[in-house]
């Protein structure tokens, strides 16, 4: 019996490599090698899966990145430079989550809900760490929004941008704007 989040893992990775459409209860079952029973016996059908996703995708993929930066450490540039090190590790494990999601969304109004809110939060924080480095107030939306448009960016850009370049593109940027 698989534990739920290895079936949330498993959605993930099928979502990943073959798009939202191909992320069926069936398909979950065969890559788990688990019955339909077994399916159902942590979830309310597909949508209540996905809806759970979304949900573990929030909390992996922003909430854990954020308590992660928080931890790093006192000062702006320690929660900063510990948020780079967990986005970039992320984007180094080859899955593409952040664009199947993206996509996801421009068919489905929840995910672009669930979008909106995630990416509110995420400008949000580094709204904060801006402020905290010492940033101007009325810069603080253009600066988290100029970070962020950098990853977003990086996830689209075909070849992909590997975590080296895109560590030295925020390098770049940072030391172009530090407000230090």
């Amino acid at each position: 019996m698989a534990s739920k989040r290895e079936w949330l893992e498993a959605g993930l990775a099928i979502a990943t490599r073959d798009g939202i459409r191909a992320l069926t209860i069936e398909r979950l079952c065969a890559s788990l090698g688990l019955t339909k029973g077994s399916f159902y016996h942590h979830f309310k059908g597909i949508r209540g899966y996905k809806s759970d996703l979304l949900a573990h995708i929030e909390a992996e993929h922003t909430g854990s990145f954020i308590a992660g930066a928080e931890a790093a450490g006192a000062s702006g540039h320690d929660k900063i430079q510990r948020l780079l090190d967990l986005v970039l590790e992320a984007h180094a494990d080859g899955r593409d989550l952040e664009t199947a999601v993206r996509a996801w969304a421009r068919q489905d109004g929840d995910v672009r809900a669930f979008q909106e809110r995630v990416d509110g939060m995420r400008v949000d924080y580094l709204r904060s760490l801006w402020q905290e480095l010492g940033g101007e107030p009325d810069e603080a939306e253009g600066m988290a929004k100029l970070l962020y448009l950098i990853l977003v960016g990086a996830q689209q850009i075909v070849p992909p941008v590997t975590a080296e370049d895109l560590r030295g593109v925020y390098a770049l940027a940072m030391r172009s704007i530090s407000p230090c």
